[in-house]
């Protein structure tokens, strides 16, 4: 007797989003993918990277605006957040 299993298939959690056919965030996707071939495809090298291409993104709303601790930079948020003001500090 053959057992066989069906398995359920999820759509994505955020679901479709529209393609950047005018290219307004090429940029910043080949700073991305330049990081990725130099790091060895390892993504974890290249979160600032691809952190900007997905914050361009969102400014182009090529994408929802998304808290970026959902998207999982809440820390490299915090980083430039502490870079801006201390930078404003110094202008003062």
């Amino acid at each position: 007797m053959t057992f066989q299993s069906r398995t359920t298939v999820k759509p994505p959690e955020k679901g479709s989003f529209p393609l950047d056919h005018d290219g307004e965030c090429r940029e910043f996707m080949k700073k991305y993918m330049k990081c990725l071939r130099e790091n060895r495809q390892e993504n974890t090298m290249c979160r600032e990277q691809s952190m900007a291409y997905l914050n361009c993104r969102m400014e182009k709303n090529l994408m929802l605006r998304e808290d970026w601790k959902k998207l999982g930079y809440s820390d490299l948020a915090q980083k430039q957040a502490n870079t801006k003001s201390s930078s404003s500090l110094r202008e003062t």
